[in-house]
């Protein structure tokens, strides 16, 4: 005869008694253990699949030592990362970012930002499935003779509708199979980048490893510092998704304690993985004088091909596409979740529609309404190709201004006295890495936002496109923030930070 596990029932009790202190009653299921809620924020990073798509971009701005900017920004997002723990273990609530802001700070803050923070990840789900199409096709279609094979428009359209319906469906099946199928991709993806990286750097090394110091005349006949600093981008485009560790904190046991060591394994594990993979690709590449010429424009799959052979490579992409549904699964997870929390504070109108959830305890409705926008998009991007470039330059510009939003909430309210009061703080220590993460986050929005001057004959428009995009984004959310006054509708807790921090410290609220 079995017997309850009964530490795992107080556990359970703990968690959903310190929602319930939150304001909130337990409705999700607590599915999602630590190595998933890891494996969430990891595949949704997905340093396999980011180092696949800026691999030739870091090689011809910059040569190999843009490697470097790998470790530069995953060290500013730790720092994210580490501040965002503490305020997730005082608030270990469903739509993170949206209710961080609010608590810390105010209901309209959190409007804005969760507003800016949607546009960026459904633009991010459209990206990361339309870029998956390309792999496909090579997968399906690539030979010896010619191993990237580039989809034709209709052939990207289906693969691309196909994968975000096949996540979605997934998705739909409840946070158990979330759980299972992210598990999986993370041993898939980790077991790709170590065997892979560690075949190309000792079997089929081509190049020295003094090459990492080599700029390969990127700088011509200038500066190499500018040219340096404008690869910044190979880290920007990477760290971002481990916020979804904590968007599904009501979904996870323990998550006072388990979402932010997600968090930071996410930030830590990803950026020591995509260093691994990126200097792979680098060591065994044949022409690497071609990659940084831009002559290459797609090297991954040779790479590849030379090194494991048709075979080999076939396999290896099926791991990447793997990531790649993973992916977009963990986008899909963390945007309903947002929305899910959006809306059970009545946020918007309709809200008691999106807030429903389903009889297997799963925001159904938040999932399904947040992936009309990305399949209109991938229909739109049919009809007008040029389109993705435009629609996709402000993806992570929102990001990080989002994330800027957040620690501003933070420091603002550590400034007027609140002392995080979770099971992880940094003490002391939190206010100088909150410092530290906002000058990281706004020293990248202006790299993310600075105008591209290096094509010659681009349209101004295009030159600015990040910052317009942004800028339309923003400027229309806060309109409609000041004319309908969507904060006012809501009667849920905010800007309560110090309150609730004082009550944990004096045992009256469960800490779970």
């Amino acid at each position: 005869m079995s017997h309850p596990d009964l530490s795992t029932e107080s556990t359970a009790h703990s968690d959903d008694d310190h929602l319930r202190a939150l304001g909130y009653e337990p409705k999700l299921d607590r599915k999602i253990n630590l190595i998933a809620n890891f494996a969430l924020g990891f595949l949704y990073l997905s340093p396999m699949v980011s180092v696949v798509a800026i691999f030739g971009l870091g090689l011809t701005q910059a040569g190999p030592p843009s490697i470097f900017w790998i470790l530069i920004v995953g060290l500013g997002m730790f720092l994210v990362a580490l501040v965002f723990g503490e305020i997730v273990s005082q608030f270990p609530i469903a739509g993170g970012l949206y209710q961080w802001t609010r608590r810390l700070w105010n209901g309209r803050a959190a409007w804005l930002m969760s507003w800016i923070y949607i546009g960026g990840i459904t633009v991010g789900i459209t990206s990361t499935a339309l870029f998956s199409s390309g792999f496909i096709a090579s997968l399906l279609f690539g030979t010896n003779e010619e191993p990237s094979v580039e989809a034709t428009p209709t052939q990207t359209l289906v693969i691309t509708l196909c994968v975000i319906a096949l996540a979605l469906l997934f998705n739909l099946s409840g946070g158990k199979a979330l759980a299972r199928i992210s598990q999986i991709a993370l041993a898939g993806e980790l077991i790709g980048i170590i065997a892979v990286g560690l075949y190309l750097m000792i079997f089929q090394r081509k190049n020295d490893w003094s090459v990492f110091f080599d700029s390969m005349g990127t700088a011509g006949g200038g500066s190499y510092l500018g040219v340096f600093i404008g690869a910044s981008l190979v880290g920007l485009y990477m760290f971002y998704g481990f916020e979804a560790c904590g968007e599904v904190a009501e979904e996870t046991p323990n998550p006072a304690r388990s979402v932010p060591r997600a968090m930071m394994l996410t930030v830590g594990v990803g950026a020591v993985a995509a260093v691994f993979a990126f200097a792979g690709y680098i060591m065994a590449a044949p022409n690497l004088a071609q990659i940084v010429s831009g002559q290459d424009v797609n090297p991954i799959p040779a790479i590849l091909q030379s090194s494991l052979g048709t075979i080999g490579m076939k396999c290896f992409l099926v791991i990447v596409l793997i990531s790649f549904l993973a992916g977009v699964m963990g986008q899909q997870t963390a945007v309903s979740r947002l929305v899910y929390s959006f809306a059970r504070d009545d946020m918007f109108p309709g809200s008691h529609l999106i807030a429903k959830t389903s009889n297997s305890h799963l925001p159904r409705n938040a999932l399904l309404i947040t992936n009309i926008l990305p399949v209109l998009l991938v229909v739109y991007v049919f009809f007008s190709p040029d389109a993705l470039f435009r629609i996709a330059a402000f993806q992570m510009l929102a990001g990080y201004c989002a994330f800027a939003i957040v620690m501003t909430a933070a420091l603002r309210a550590r400034i007027n006295g609140w002392r995080p009061a979770g099971q992880f703080t940094l003490g002391r220590w939190g206010f100088i890495a909150n410092v530290g993460a906002l000058l990281y986050l706004l020293a990248g929005m202006l790299m993310l936002g600075k105008p591209d001057f290096s094509k010659e004959g681009l349209p101004w428009y295009d030159q600015w496109i990040a910052l317009l995009g942004f800028s339309v984004v923003t400027l229309t959310g806060l309109a409609y923030l000041l004319l309908a006054k969507p904060d006012r509708h809501s009667t849920a807790p905010e800007g309560d930070a110090i309150e609730v921090a004082e009550k944990l410290r004096r045992g009256v609220m469960p800490s779970a």
